[in-house]
């Protein structure tokens, strides 16, 4: 197993994570969380002290995960988003997108895809060929981020435990003291998953559903904003475990790179040929800024026409003829808080159906699977899923376009 973490400027140690839950406070206080109905302003005059950050100060050789306190303005109501509030969300959303874009070349709609489920509070599989750059595009979004941030390269041999962490006998102490493992980080880079066991991949599905890790009967809960990016080879399944169903619906979205076109690939070369810009990169934003951004986000407004055509969308994966597998209600999930998230990037503070019909394929592809008969055809799940959104009336018209 190999672990990689990162110590930013703020003297963060290598190795993070709550050492018990003891340490944290109440057991119902969340670090980082917000309640479904908070909606907070950004506030770019607010101090960015210790006291502020949902990840400050060590303890006992790991992160003491703080609660803060709710901020006045998380009271008011989710339509009162005023313009420089979404205004500042998009400011800061292209900051990130262009700083990871000066690495990952011409593949602008791939990033802004991985950063609208990071503030839409998700977590993303990046499938492609060898090569492509989907270790360099997550590492590239960590950086860009003033964040903790942890690389683990998944392996047959790996444990659980190397992903969670595991209790060791402290014999001054006569006790077992917890050592947290790369899980505990608000960026984790799992890089080749389906290459670790069953067993291991599983390990992640308390921590990516619920943000916590439960080991030895106590549970300790991660820190906010918390993402995980995972990787995979889609063409060499030797010594590979497929990811199931259950691990596959808890991505928010499948993405995948693809080849640069022709004069993109000739600016890697000189812009990549000598040194990489990737050790150029520096953080744009912080964690403070990734927290109110999700907090923007979930106080866009969604009409109940748009939600309608969300349900109508996942409901006809299900009813399909050539899909034996349709959406998960998770997904119908997911599409709306994604759509918040991009209407906040466009400067809007309203989903419209074209945020809807952009997100449909990363979302709602990995969670369907055609029937054997569909397959011999040559159908595939995009021309199903473009099938549905030609069907569906787009909401407040009488065309099934968008417009």
């Amino acid at each position: 197993m190999t672990a990689h973490g990162s110590t930013k400027p703020n003297g963060l140690p290598q190795q993070n994570g709550p050492t018990d839950q003891g340490q944290q406070g109440p057991p119902n206080a969340r670090p980082g969380a917000h309640d479904s109905d908070d909606t907070p302003g950004l506030d770019s005059s607010a101090p960015r002290g210790a006291a502020d950050d949902p990840i400050a100060g060590a303890h006992n050789g790991g992160l003491s995960v703080k609660s803060r306190a709710k901020e006045p303005n998380r009271e008011r109501h989710l339509s009162e988003l005023s313009a420089q509030q979404i205004e500042a969300f998009a400011e800061r959303f292209d900051r990130v997108a262009s700083n990871v874009e000066t690495v990952i070349q011409g593949k602008r709609d791939v990033v802004e895809l991985v950063l609208l489920a990071l503030v839409a509070e998700g977590h993303v599989l990046v499938e492609d060929v060898p090569g492509v750059g989907k270790t360099q595009l997550a590492k590239s979004v960590a950086r860009s981020i003033d964040s903790v941030f942890q690389r683990v390269q998944f392996t047959p041999d790996l444990l659980p435990s190397d992903v969670t962490g595991v209790s060791v006998w402290d014999r001054n102490r006569n006790e077992f003291d917890f050592k947290p493992g790369p899980i505990f980080a608000n960026l984790v880079v799992g890089d080749e998953i389906n290459r670790a066991s069953p067993k291991t991949q599983s390990a992640l599905l308390e921590a990516m559903e619920e943000r916590q890790v439960t080991s030895d009967g106590t549970t300790r809960l991660l820190p906010l904003p918390f993402m995980v990016m995972a990787t995979q080879n889609p063409l060499e399944h030797e010594g590979t475990y497929p990811l199931p169903e259950a691990q596959l619906d808890r991505f928010m979205m499948r993405v995948v790179i693809g080849y640069p076109s022709r004069q993109k690939e000739l600016e890697i070369l000189d812009t990549h040929g000598v040194r990489s810009t990737f050790l150029d990169l520096e953080p744009v934003v912080s964690v403070r800024d990734i927290d109110e951004m999700i907090s923007v986000a979930r106080g866009v407004t969604v009409s109940q026409s748009v939600k309608t055509y969300i349900v109508d969308l996942v409901e006809g994966t299900r009813h399909h003829a050539d899909v034996l597998l349709g959406a998960s209600p998770r997904s119908a999930l997911f599409l709306q808080r994604l759509s918040r998230a991009r209407a906040a990037s466009q400067g809007r503070e309203y989903v419209t159906p074209d945020d809807i019909k952009a997100l449909a394929h990363p979302v709602l592809e990995h969670r369907m699977a055609l029937r054997p008969e569909a397959q011999m055809r040559g159908e595939s799940l995009p021309e199903v899923i473009d099938e549905l959104m030609t069907r569906l009336r787009v909401p407040g018209t009488t065309s099934r376009i968008a417009t």
